[in-house]
């Protein structure tokens, strides 16, 4: 194609006119499934060319000299028009209609100009809806309906073309021999590509997703996918919750991404812990995609089970995966009895024996059951870990059984209340389940010292919660204080086991709040743990809410502690203050 063919511009060579020419004519001459993926695919250097059109296009005095200057300029823009995969691209459709707005003469001069006034009204009546006669009137009369509200309407109308589309599938076809609509899938996703954060094309993208998969052609465009995530996980835009699950199932970046955003917001602030922990993790819909599809559930768990090795101990991470499961196990049971898997399936790698006994929340059974059902996950345990020190078992089994106390964690609160009134006799089984699940490997811990330091510990409160009148025995406070501050390179007890049994012993004895008050502040105010030790008085609060226990019970402990959380509240704040003023 020769300069004269195609016109003379500034800033582009022929052979980059001659290639766009060439595009927009092949576009316009088929619709296979191959044209539309290509013109998505060029849509970006498409833009940057029309962009350069324009500015020719306004450095020229008349219609008449652009004319002149650049011959293909009608024709070109004129197939652009009538492709609806170039007009559906929000950036595409304005510079087109900026450039057919800037060859309008208000004022024509000539026959030139006069017959290029009347094919450009007769494009964009065209363009217009037959229906919308008022539409039509006022694009005659001013040149155009304002270009945001026509491009929505053309859009709009694609989009629902392309959901009755994409919604017939093989099965409902009633002749066998009927051509197979599923292979319009894949060009339907390609055509939606550069469309996914433009809030008219979201049925689209949800039809996309849901599209039941009823033979082998209906995949979908993996770029496609990719975009959906990345306009997703960027709030560009918005899917219902069920489109949401289904790219997750489709798109296994789209899932690992979204897991790791919940994990940094909730790592990344720990302050929030436990109060909108729940709610966080319900809004992020992870629950209730997993316990549609065990696959996802299973991708989710393996996750966490990393993020507990690179971060062993973090008590934020192990209250998260608490309350995951927590939320997960309220959304299984939401379904229908025919949409229900067998537990077995979402956990394969635990001890069987132990699934069913710790995944039975406290409050299916009557509290009088609670110590001997704790005994008998002890006693298991207990065996588990022996039988992995004596060489008889790997210790995936005792990893993956720690994994699932980790996720049914009320137990270990229910052992923490347990210990406030046990008998000296029955506290070891309690004891040693504690320990475990702050150490479940004897690697640089020392379980047997860890247990004797428990007892200990035990031994602490069980005399100071037991006075009703100060004054309160200083050395046996200090004492505390230690364990909860303790030397991290010793084989001492873990400070957040000790902060737990203070907080029940504080809220479930029957001493005066006045003292436990004062045992609570005193010892938490010498080790430093305030913000773990209202984590605690939190958790406490949200588990008897959830077990729905009995009203006295419940009204006496929430007094309790609310009371003691005002207290550690108020010393946190004088702590900020202090340091803030020094």
């Amino acid at each position: 194609m020769s300069q004269a063919q195609t016109g003379s511009m500034a800033g582009l060579k022929p052979q980059e006119v001659a290639f766009w020419l060439g595009k927009a004519v092949e576009w316009g001459q088929t619709e296979s499934p191959d044209t539309q993926r290509d013109t998505c695919l060029h849509l970006g250097p498409l833009r940057a060319f029309l962009q350069l059109l324009l500015t020719d296009i306004h450095m020229r005095i008349s219609t008449t000299e652009t004319m002149r200057a650049i011959p293909f300029v009608g024709q070109f823009l004129g197939r652009l028009c009538w492709n609806p995969y170039v007009t559906a691209d929000a950036e595409s459709r304005s510079l087109l209609l900026q450039s057919l707005w800037s060859l309008y003469s208000e004022e024509p001069h000539n026959a030139v100009e006069r017959k290029a006034n009347q094919w450009i009204r007769n494009v964009l009546c065209q363009l217009a809806t037959e229906e919308e006669d008022s539409a039509t009137h006022m694009l005659v009369k001013h040149m155009g309906l304002p270009p945001k509200e026509y491009n929505v309407k053309v859009l709009r109308k694609m989009v629902w073309l392309l959901v009755e589309e994409v919604g017939e599938s093989c099965s409902s076809l009633a002749d066998p021999n009927q051509r197979c609509s599923c292979d319009s899938v894949l060009a339907a996703s390609v055509a939606c590509l550069p469309l996914v954060t433009c809030p008219e094309t979201a049925p689209l993208i949800g039809a996309l997703l849901q599209r039941p998969v009823t033979c082998d052609k209906t995949a979908l465009s993996q770029d496609f996918l990719d975009a959906v995530s990345s306009a997703y996980s960027r709030k560009c835009v918005s899917l219902e919750a069920q489109a949401v699950v289904s790219l997750w199932c489709h798109n296994l970046a789209s899932l690992e991404g979204a897991v790791m955003s919940l994990l940094d917001s909730v790592l990344s602030n720990p302050a929030s812990i436990p109060h909108n922990l729940e709610s966080t993790i319900t809004h992020s819909l992870l629950p209730k995609a997993c316990s549609q599809h065990g696959s996802i559930f299973l991708i989710v768990n393996d996750i966490f089970r990393s993020m507990l090795v690179q971060v062993e101990g973090n008590q934020t991470l192990l209250s998260l995966i608490h309350t995951f499961t927590i939320c997960f196990l309220r959304e299984l049971a939401a379904l229908q009895p025919q949409e229900c898997v067998s537990l077995k399936a979402f956990f394969p790698h635990t001890p069987q024996s132990l699934l069913a006994p710790l995944l039975t929340h406290p409050s299916e059974m009557a509290q009088e059951a609670w110590p001997e059902h704790l005994a008998w996950i002890t006693a298991s345990l207990q065996r588990l870990t022996e039988e992995e020190e004596e060489g008889n078992r790997g210790q995936c089994g005792v990893f993956e059984a720690w994994f699932l106390l980790v996720q049914c964690a009320d137990w270990l609160e229910v052992a923490s209340q347990l210990l406030v009134s046990a008998r000296p006799q029955d506290c070891g089984p309690l004891l040693w389940l504690l320990t475990f699940y702050h150490h479940p490997t004897n690697r640089g811990h020392h379980r047997t010292q860890q247990l004797v330091a428990a007892r200990e510990v035990w031994d602490h409160l069980r005399s100071l919660f037991l006075l009703s009148a100060p004054p309160l025995p200083a050395d046996r406070l200090q004492s505390l204080a230690e364990l909860m501050s303790a030397v991290p390179q010793q084989p001492s007890l873990d400070s957040l086991l000790v902060v737990s049994l203070l907080g029940n012993f504080a809220v479930f004895s029957h001493n005066p709040l006045s003292g436990a008050r004062e045992i609570v502040r005193m010892v938490v105010q010498r080790s430093g743990l305030v913000r773990e030790a209202v984590c605690v008085l939190d958790m406490v609060e949200l588990r008897l809410n959830r077990e729905r226990a009995s009203t006295s019970l419940t009204d006496r402990v929430t007094l309790r502690t609310r009371a003691l959380r005002g207290t550690l509240t108020h010393m946190a704040q004088h702590d900020t203050h202090t340091h803030g003023t020094t």
